[in-house]
């Protein structure tokens, strides 16, 4: 999902933007902006996406037999 062709545009993972706050990101073309925001100028750089974390696996549910063969 990291490197997929089709990338939503979004001011937060722009090669133009940095982020400030949380919320506000300072590009270079448009100035202050929000993260929701887009441009014709986007430009994907995917070392600013920060993929969402997998979920933890449940062991409880789970004994010693089940991981035995």
């Amino acid at each position: 999902m990291l490197f997929r062709k089709k990338i939503p545009p979004s001011c937060r993972y722009c090669a133009h933007g940095t982020v400030l706050e949380e919320d506000q990101i300072l590009c270079a073309k448009r100035g202050m902006v929000t993260e929701r925001e887009k441009c014709r100028k986007f430009r994907y750089d995917p070392c600013k996406r920060i993929p969402v974390k997998p979920k933890a696996l449940d062991t409880s549910r789970y004994d010693q037999q089940d991981f035995s063969l």
